[in-house]
């Protein structure tokens, strides 16, 4: 059992959990106000990784200056994905009743056009670069610069996010298209505005994450289909549309699969995480930290 006490351990598990947390908040804020599957979200953390590498590649840009640039290619993506693709279907109620099940389509279609789009441009080669990789000893844990950058920023931009939709005008107001579309354009919030504003920020921070990402881990453009599956796993698990669970679920899945496969084996690291997954539809669908909705 001394293993559970390793710190090396839980500052792996923290780094890991807040990645996931980071990414599912893009994923949640899509879902939550316009209830549309985004499989493609994974892709979107590739595109910021690509970012990355390239202009630290080429031009040597720091990776934390161009994850601002990222987050606004991945925003314009989404934007443009908004306002081409979902904004008639979602403002027509014959359509944005199977909007749902279709995005599940739509999104799938974007997938694999930007898998193969990067393929081609990019090759399938995996690529990586090397910044901020000195190792410091912190209290007998040794951390890399770039994994404690990672924690430090991704912790930030959660908080930041939260703060956002508690005190700010457009926070409340996606909170509300979160709680009951139908009520929020009664009492005045522009749907469509949040809606867009939702979707340029949910795939902006799948942007941001993938230059995180890329700091310490190697790329290719097939590399997001197991960031969409985590992405989903953690808004299951906290709750759809459920942004404050979403984080807390994002670090304890990084927990179970960090501290589950330091007990069993890297082998079981699927099972885990998709035993987790069934489990909570099974016995707590509405997630372990949303509401019981009732039914009346």
């Amino acid at each position: 059992m001394e293993i559970l006490a390793s710190g090396q351990l839980l500052f792996s598990a923290l780094v890991l959990g807040a990645t996931y947390a980071l990414i599912a908040l893009g994923l949640n804020l899509v879902y939550g106000t316009m209830r549309l599957l985004n499989v493609a979200h994974g892709d979107l953390v590739m595109l910021g990784a690509y970012v990355a590498y390239w202009l630290f590649t080429f031009m040597t840009v720091s990776p934390l200056l161009s994850m601002f640039l990222a987050m606004v290619i991945a925003a314009g993506l989404g934007a443009l994905a908004y306002v081409g693709i979902f904004r008639r279907q979602l403002a027509e109620r014959a359509t944005a009743g199977r909007l749902e099940a279709n995005s599940l389509l739509l999104f799938f279609g974007l997938s694999v056009i930007m898998q193969n789009v990067a393929s081609l441009v990019f090759t399938g080669s995996l690529r990586a670069y090397q910044y901020l990789d000195e190792v410091y000893i912190i209290g007998g844990v040794a951390m890399t610069g770039n994994r404690l950058v990672m924690l430090l920023l991704t912790i930030s931009v959660c908080v930041a996010l939260t703060l956002f939709l508690r005190l700010s005008i457009y926070g409340l107001a996606i909170k509300a298209l979160i709680q009951n579309r139908d009520a929020a354009a009664v009492v005045g919030v522009n749907v469509e505005r949040v809606q867009l504003l939702s979707f340029s920020l949910g795939f902006g921070l799948a942007g941001l994450a993938g230059t995180l990402i890329s700091m310490s881990e190697q790329i290719s453009p097939f590399m997001g289909f197991p960031f969409t599956i985590a992405a989903f796993i953690v808004i299951i698990l906290g709750g759809l549309g459920n942004i404050p669970g979403g984080i807390l679920a994002g670090l304890l899945l990084g927990f179970l699969e960090i501290y589950g496969v330091a007990l069993t084996s890297p082998m079981y690291r699927s099972v885990l995480l998709y035993g987790v997954f069934v489990g909570v539809l099974i016995l707590r669908p509405q997630g372990l930290f949303g509401l019981r909705r009732i039914v009346r």
